[in-house]
């Protein structure tokens, strides 16, 4: 729903990745803004700013290099989507953070997870190519 993983991931890729990468994440819909994601993201210094989540319809270019989906739903969906484009789409499973129960502190543990799994797999994948050659 455009609310945990993917603005965390869109928020890392924009500091880590060369300003002139376009990166934009939506859902298969649009959800609620998760202050748990505002927390993590303000832990590394970043911040979704005014940004809301949205929608695969609301986003303002549909031409992309590269697809990556965080959850099974998102991945069909891309999947579906793209059949007759020629864009790579690949699927990073991450878990849910929102299905973690307990404390505060409990809660942001499994979020500081996502966003640490995000930063090393877009690290692998488009900083360290090398790195994901070696483990292919």
């Amino acid at each position: 729903m455009n609310a945990v993983r993917s603005p965390i991931a869109e928020q890392l890729a924009r500091r880590m990745l060369p300003a002139t990468s376009f990166v934009a994440s939506a859902g298969v819909r649009a959800g609620e803004r998760d202050p748990f994601v505002d927390a993590v993201l303000a832990e590394e210094s970043l911040s979704l700013g005014e940004r809301q989540p949205r929608a695969l319809e609301e986003l303002e270019d549909d031409y992309f290099d590269l697809i990556v989906t965080l959850a099974p739903e998102a991945h069909h969906t891309a999947l579906e989507l793209t059949r007759s484009l020629a864009v790579e789409v690949e699927y990073w499973p991450m878990p849910d953070p929102t299905d973690t129960g307990g404390t505060r502190e409990h809660i942001l543990a499994a979020y500081r997870d996502v966003r640490e799994r995000l930063k090393a797999r877009i690290s692998r994948r488009f900083l360290l190519p090398e790195a994901k050659n070696a483990t292919d």
